[in-house]
């Protein structure tokens, strides 16, 4: 498993004054939820919580996420109004579509290390934005926090130390990463060492007294833009400085008397995640247990089906026709003719939703004007994409650089470093952004949100979240429970049913009679949730209970 992007899900609602707030937090990693935790009680509100966990998982999980990378946030205000910002990394002006092409092939590894492999960063703008426009507290303030953290350090746990492991040569590559991450002889370090990152501290503060221009337009986008000249990088100064987060219009779909927001493209997830939905409503699904091979089958195959979809049909809105149809429910009672409940289908190539050429979504290029108030959900995923990203640290900066270019399409048919083929629609372009899985979730009832879902583990995030609200809303399941529920994905391409152990045996062979081809895994993905409390409880929340993070609460 390479791509692990962290999800963070906050909110906020008011108990009466501001000092009285009571917020609830689940991260990935404990300190995380802390820093979150922290900021409530300094009198910020979800927005603050959320960016607080961010900078800090930037510091604790720094082969995750961090402001070298990219993100989606996904708010709910208290007027229920819904804003989407899009923090996705860019590929930089220089790009062109057969930039990894050699010889007329594409060469996967020229997309996944080095100064080729990063995209314009766009996480620290998305933050930016947020606590400017939403937020109590300012971003310098979180920023000094996270980085007393890197420059006090932490003890490295075995989670981290998996990960490192993982990557020891990509970062030997690179000076700035090597003498960071790894030991004075090139190898990880044991487990209970104590990860200083005093340069990253040094960047948060200079952030914090220069403002994210110090990134964008200032010392660290000429040294970016230096450092990529003399390594064979594109990224320049002026694709820093005219880097925008952007403003989104939500993806929005209905599942058996529940409102379901999810984030639009460049997010694949809101789109999928709405079109599994729509095509499962065919089906009672309530009637079936949710570890029988009956209900894993039928679910496999609407994902299929749309996950053919997205091969084709999915990019970024802003350059590509990307069709609204894909969440319609008439085009999903049409492909819910398709399954078979007693056998895999055949399934070749992709459907084609109604209107495919002309009821697209749409392109949006402006900042966005917000409000400050009590009483937010929210939902936020972030990614440097694989582990340590492109291995990259920019001298002195302290700073792990992304690898998200090798999101694109390097070659149509081609598959990335996830098995996940694309089209016309994700090929690279300048300024364009990659095609992502995220897909930070809210789920609404009677208008008032209930739940909120986001995972990591790249293409399986959309699977996950899609179990996780199938799980709540289906079976009555807590965000514990559902987390807990045995997983499975499917992405059409390469053909293979991926099953957690814990399904069972008997489950495994009846999928496989039915002419699936599985394999079996211990753990599949990682997701975090939160929801309505009861027993006069706030809140109901956890974490991932394959993982190590932690679920909080601030307040009364």
């Amino acid at each position: 498993m390479m791509l692990r992007p962290l999800l963070l899900l906050l909110l906020a609602l008011p108990t009466g004054q501001a000092a009285e707030r009571t917020g609830a937090a689940v991260t990935a990693h404990p300190v995380a939820t802390k820093a979150a935790l922290d900021a409530f009680k300094r009198g910020g509100n979800a927005v603050d919580a959320t960016v607080a966990a961010a900078l800090t998982l930037g510091v604790v999980d720094g082969f995750n996420s961090g402001i070298g990378g990219g993100c989606f946030m996904l708010i709910r205000k208290p007027d229920g109004t819904i804003v989407a910002i899009d923090g996705r990394e860019t590929a930089p002006a220089a790009a062109h579509r057969d930039m990894y092409l050699r010889d007329g092939k594409a060469k996967p590894e020229l997309s996944r290390t080095g100064a080729l492999a990063v995209g314009v960063p766009g996480a620290l703008a998305a933050y930016d934005l947020a606590i400017r426009q939403h937020g109590n507290l300012d971003l310098a303030e979180h920023l000094d926090q996270a980085a007393a953290i890197a420059e006090t350090g932490f003890a490295l746990d075995d989670a981290y130390l998996r990960r490192l492991g993982q990557v020891v040569n990509k970062l030997r590559k690179f000076p700035d990463s090597a003498r960071i991450f790894l030991n004075p002889d090139g190898n990880a370090w044991p487990s209970g060492h104590q990860l200083k990152q005093p340069d990253l501290a040094k960047s948060y503060r200079k952030i914090a007294r220069h403002t994210a221009d110090w990134f964008y337009r200032g010392p660290f986008a000429l040294k970016t833009g230096r450092w990529m000249s003399a390594n064979g990088g594109l990224i320049t100064r002026d694709d820093l400085a005219g880097y925008n987060a952007k403003r989104r219009e939500p993806v929005r779909t209905t599942y058996r008397g529940h409102e379901i927001v999810g984030f639009p493209p460049p997010s694949s997830g809101g789109v999928h995640v709405a079109q599994i939905l729509n095509i499962l409503e065919s089906f009672d699904l309530a009637s079936m247990a949710p570890d029988s091979a009956e209900f894993v089958h039928l679910v496999t195959e609407a994902m299929r089906l749309a996950f053919a979809d997205r091969a084709h049909w999915l990019g970024d809105a802003d350059f590509a026709a990307v069709p609204k149809g894909l969440a319609s429910k008439k085009y999903a009672r049409q492909l819910a003719k398709k399954i078979d409940p007693t056998k895999a289908a055949t399934i070749d190539a992709h459907s084609t939703p109604p209107n495919a050429d002309t009821d697209l979504f749409s392109k949006h290029t402006g900042h966005f004007s917000a409000a400050d108030s009590d009483g937010w959900w929210m939902a936020c995923t972030a990614t440097v994409n694989t582990t340590f990203g492109s291995g990259v640290v920019l001298p002195g900066t302290g700073i792990v650089m992304n690898n998200e270019m090798d999101d694109f399409s390097a070659q149509p048919g081609v598959p990335n470093a996830f098995g996940l083929i694309g089209a016309e629609a994700n090929a690279i372009a300048p300024g364009k952004r990659p095609l992502s899985s995220m897909s930070p979730t809210i789920v609404l009832r009677d208008g008032k949100p209930v739940f909120t879902v986001g995972a990591a583990g790249g293409p399986t995030i959309i699977t996950q979240v899609l179990l996780a609200i199938i799980h709540v809303v289906d079976f009555g399941k807590s965000p514990a429970e559902a987390l807990g529920q045995a997983r499975f994905h499917h992405q059409w391409k390469p053909d293979r049913l991926l099953v957690e152990k814990a399904l069972g045996q008997a489950a495994i062979d009846a999928l496989r009679a039915k002419g699936h081809t599985v394999e079996a895994v211990n753990t599949l993905g990682a997701a975090q949730a939160i929801g309505l409390g009861q027993a006069g409880k706030l809140f109901s929340g956890s974490p991932d209970p394959r993982g190590r993070g932690r679920f909080g609460v601030s307040g009364k």
